[in-house]
């Protein structure tokens, strides 16, 4: 490039959290102050304009600013103007190496209009590191009383957050409340309910990628929000292990609003916060899962049992039999003769720490079963349990109806700017580019919302086809008042710990009683 000719970069920047001011420092009046600047200029052509809008001065790691630099590096920019100092950046180190190292070493002229700085026409002057120094206290104070607000306002259990949890959307009538997305409400549900079954994490991952299953970052997209996550794979759907991890762990599932678990400082990347600084106020939203479902699911998690695989692995006592003597899990061994379980600590390192409390899982299911039957016959109300938890049901099966409603609506809205896309398209006001884009977009939308309908029609026609619940241990129960087999979902119901001792006696602790048996 000649030397005399320069090739312009305009930098824009403008961010609230920095206080900068609407009018001002608006995108709009820096476009025009710089381009009035540039025409003045007898050599000066205009290379490109780079935009970073909400990206905060103190971090230089903002897509438009690595862009020009990456202009910068392959020789095509030599001067970057901007409207002021505060617009290229509120990091005083960060600009000084900027401004005094880098553009000199790359013969770069860097101009800021309205502090008369030009590094063509004459040095920085003193003042400049000191100017430096004042907008970065300036945006360390805005920060801090930013952060305080922020606080303030989720201590009082305004959600603040750009995107609601997945299971959730913001109200339509106040952006600081959060409502139910009943479709992906459901698949908060089934997840909490496979877990609870004895699928591990990963196998539950699997399933919902199996099935086509839009993960959260792919919700919220396909939904039109713009989301980002770092961790997105190139799958449009994926589903992880920490995702389901995450979400079985979300307070938020129950009612109550979760904030405040990152901080983030000038410099540096968002630190998480010790989990006793969250900011959680209770019952702030209607909860997608029961208190019961939620509490099961936490003593489980707390547990640390392994995946268990009901096809491969039947072992449905996995993490509830402990030894009576050193408290330690027990192991199951499978033999010729059947299934055997075995104290831990025993296993590992011999009677040196522990005897074999050696137990079969046929001697175990009969005991249990045994007993849970007989408390079970001693309940006179059950069947007014049974007919409570169905009347429950009949009622849940409306409460679709406003979603419903809501998505009907969204989907005739789509429909209907699909085909005006069309229309424009015929009239040529629209390029065949932008109608793909568009038709693709909508369709897109579209395909989402039919499977949101489809999805709570299904729902409704479960329901309405069984007397009780979902649980064909309950219907059994139902019809003969009896269980006749333990399955996952038995023991995760009913049952907190089983302790086995050493003189083949057993202490049974139930969830529904502070009693145990003998």
């Amino acid at each position: 490039m000649n030397q005399m000719n320069f090739y312009v970069a305009e930098y824009i920047r403008l961010s609230r959290e920095d206080g900068d001011k609407a009018e001002s420092d608006s995108i709009g009046n820096q476009k025009k102050l710089l381009a009035d600047y540039i025409s003045e200029q007898e050599n000066f052509t205009l290379y490109d304009i780079y935009i970073d809008d909400g990206f905060t001065g103190t971090n230089y790691n903002r897509p438009a600013f690595r862009r020009m630099i990456d202009d910068i590096e392959n020789e095509k920019v030599n001067c970057v103007i901007v409207k002021d100092l505060s617009r290229f950046g509120r990091d005083y180190i960060e600009t000084g190496r900027y401004l005094e190292r880098y553009f000199p070493e790359r013969n770069v002229r860097f101009i800021s209009v309205t502090d008369y700085i030009d590094s063509f026409t004459r040095a920085y002057d003193m003042l400049l590191p000191i100017k430096n120094i004042f907008n970065e206290q300036y945006a360390r104070d805005i920060s801090r009383k930013i952060h305080a607000s922020i606080r303030t306002r989720q201590q009082a259990g305004e959600f603040i957050g750009a995107f609601a949890s997945y299971g959730y959307r913001k109200s339509s009538s106040d952006k600081n409340k959060l409502v139910i997305d009943e479709y992906a409400a459901d698949v908060v549900r089934r997840i909490f309910d496979l877990y609870n079954k004895g699928y591990g994490k990963l196998r539950i991952a699997g399933i919902l990628n199996q099935e086509g299953i839009l993960c959260p970052s792919a919700y919220k997209s396909a939904n039109g929000e713009h989301y980002r996550n770092a961790f997105r794979t190139d799958m449009p759907s994926f589903w992880s292990y920490s995702t389901v991890s995450r979400i079985l762990q979300n307070e938020l599932y129950i009612g109550n609003m979760v904030q405040g678990r990152k901080i983030q400082h000038m410099r540096g990347k968002a630190q998480t916060r010790e989990k006793k600084d969250w900011v959680v106020v209770q019952g702030t939203h209607d909860a997608i899962i029961d208190m019961d479902t939620w509490l099961k699911t936490q003593d489980l998690l707390n547990r640390r049992t392994r995946n268990l695989d009901l096809t491969s692995n039947p072992s449905v006592l996995a993490g509830f039999l402990k030894c009576g003597n050193c408290g330690r899990a027990l192991v199951k061994k499978t033999g010729t003769s059947g299934v055997y379980y075995y104290c831990g600590s025993y296993v590992r390192s011999g009677r040196q720490s522990c005897t074999p409390h050696k137990i079969t899982y046929g001697v175990l299911e009969h005991i249990l079963l045994e007993d849970l039957n007989a408390i079970l016959h001693s309940m006179s109300d059950l069947d007014k349990i049974i007919a409570a938890r169905t009347a429950a049901d009949s009622v849940t099966i409306h409460r679709h109806e406003p979603e419903k409603k809501r998505i009907s609506l969204e989907l005739e809205r789509i429909r209907k700017l699909k085909k005006a896309v069309y229309e424009d398209y015929r009239e040529e006001l629209l390029s065949k580019e932008e109608f793909t884009a568009y038709r693709q977009d909508y369709t897109r939308k579209e395909e989402l919302l039919v499977k949101q309908l489809a999805n709570l029609d299904k729902k409704e026609a479960a329901r309405q086809s069984t007397d009780s619940g979902d649980t064909p241990w309950i219907q059994h129960l139902i019809t003969h008042h009896e269980i006749e087999q333990l399955d996952r979902e038995i023991v995760t119901a009913m049952l907190h710990e089983i302790k086995v001792y050493e003189d083949h006696r057993i202490k049974v602790l139930y969830r529904f009683s502070d009693d145990h048996k003998d």
